[in-house]
Formats: structure tokens, sequence, C-alpha cells
């Protein structure tokens, strides 16, 4: 079997792109979470920890942390799905039949 040298680019290429897409979906949703947080540190340091405010403040930080997570698993299955789409095209598109041989 050949390996064709655009078949290894694409490849590769494309690993790159989803890694970044991954890399920085992950990172921006550890950002959310720690500024949900802060933001919710700060809430509880001004009105106490067992009040209404404060419980309040724990269920609008975890809202806004389950939803950042959701957002996360859904770019990373769009992401690892195209790209195994683009590994299988590239697979038929550079695949040396055996008549050619």
């Amino acid at each position: 079997m050949h390996i064709y040298k655009e078949e290894i680019d694409i490849t590769q290429e494309n690993n790159k792109s989803r890694n970044i897409i991954k890399d920085t979906s992950e990172k921006a949703n550890d950002l959310v979470h720690k500024s949900a947080d802060t933001a919710n540190n700060i809430v509880k340091s001004v009105s106490g920890e067992g009040g209404l405010v404060g419980k309040a403040a724990d269920v609008s930080s975890d809202v806004i942390k389950n939803t950042s997570s959701f957002g996360k698993d859904v770019i990373g299955k769009a992401t690892d799905t195209s790209s195994k789409a683009i590994k299988g095209v590239s697979n038929k598109v550079f695949k040396k039949n055996k008549n050619d041989e």
C-alpha cells in the first residue's frame, strides 16, 4: 500500500485543527467555571453562606457551568465526527487501486 504525501498532510492538518478547536473549547469552559466560582464566592462573602441569596448564587453558578460543559461536549463531538468524516473521505480519495500498481 502506498501512502501519498497529500493524504498525510490532510490528516495532520485535520488533527491540528481538531486539537485547536477542542483545546480552545476546554480552555473557555475552564474560564467560565472559574469565573462562575469567583462570582459565587464574592456574592457569598457579601451576603453570607447560608442565606437565600447564597443558595440562589449556587444554583445560578451550577446552571452556567452545566451549560458551558454541555457546549464543550457538543463541540468535542462535532469535531470528532468531522475529523472521522474527513479521514474517511481522504482514505477513499487517496486510496490506490490494486489495478493501478
